[in-house]
């Protein structure tokens, strides 16, 4: 498997049918998630916070939701884009509505709303397992075509 050739809708998908998923690679080394769902424009995620993500006032800090949304909002415009194109978050606008708690698995889910040749939007919520929103993002994410 070339992974240089694989479309981000592929990419997603590989990662969605690993046991380990994104295990402890990268961003979830900090930031535990996983992708269980990736369809075109859409992808869901797991993600549990724990004492690694406290605030100095001892709660979840909100960079924890923020980055959860980021991944989210991204992956979903990366399953729209061939093989070789790549993305990067422009803008990412977060809004917290009420604090995320310590050990319980969140749900994000991240949709593409527009999307033209060089810029994508797109959208997450941050829910607990009964569909309760915690935090809402929208981003605009710049498509990065190889010249």
């Amino acid at each position: 498997m070339n992974l240089a050739e694989m479309s981000g809708l592929d990419l997603m998908r590989v990662g969605v049918s690993l046991p380990g998923n994104m295990g402890d690679q990268g961003i979830a080394s900090v930031i535990p998630m996983k992708i269980i769902e990736a369809d075109e424009g859409r992808v869901v995620f797991l993600a549990t916070a724990d004492a690694r993500h406290t605030n100095p006032l001892g709660s979840v800090h909100g960079g924890f939701a923020a980055t959860v949304l980021d991944s989210a909002t991204g992956c979903a415009v990366h399953t729209l884009l061939p093989a070789g194109v790549g993305f990067g978050t422009v803008d990412l606008n977060v809004k917290m509505i009420r604090p995320v708690p310590f050990e319980q698995q969140m749900r994000a889910v991240g949709e593409v709303i527009d999307r033209t040749r060089s810029l994508a939007i797109s959208e997450a919520t941050l829910t607990d397992m009964d569909g309760k929103i915690f935090a809402h993002a929208s981003a605009t994410c710049r498509i990065v075509t190889p010249s």
